[in-house]
């Protein structure tokens, strides 16, 4: 979407664990089969946990669920709390506040999962060329 926008070379996009569970690994294949489904090559992806300079690094750190969004909030300096957000609080298209986990069920719900992160990331979207667009305008 980054790319798609034009915005490939102003903005920054990773993604980190809150715990080293899954720290090298590739993601699940049922995600990397219903991400293939609709372009996205994650293939490549390996996990790794969130550090101390991403909290520094980053303008937005966005959680898919509370208990990550807690987790966050615990690592998290204090001088960086503002940056911390669920991802959902994004959304324009559903009402859920949080991303569900579809590790413990049926491929489908990856399906769901990408909906809601594809919505979200459109919100997300927005605001970040408010924020470009104010940025290069000052």
């Amino acid at each position: 979407m980054i790319g798609e926008a034009g915005l490939a070379d102003v903005v920054r996009v990773d993604s980190a664990a809150t715990h080293n569970f899954h720290v090298g690994e590739a993601p699940d294949p049922r995600a990397q089969a219903a991400a293939r489904k609709r372009g996205y090559d994650l293939s490549t992806h390996v996990g790794r946990q969130i550090t101390a300079q991403d909290f520094r690094e980053f303008d937005l750190i966005l959680a898919m669920d509370w208990e990550n969004l807690s987790a966050l909030q615990q690592q998290c300096p204090k001088v960086y709390q503002h940056k911390l957000m669920l991802l959902m609080r994004f959304s324009n298209e559903y009402e859920e506040a949080t991303v569900p986990d579809p590790y413990y069920g049926a491929p489908e719900g990856f399906n769901k999962v990408l909906d809601y992160i594809e919505d979200a990331c459109q919100g997300v979207l927005e605001l970040v060329r408010k924020r470009v667009l104010q940025y290069q305008a000052a």
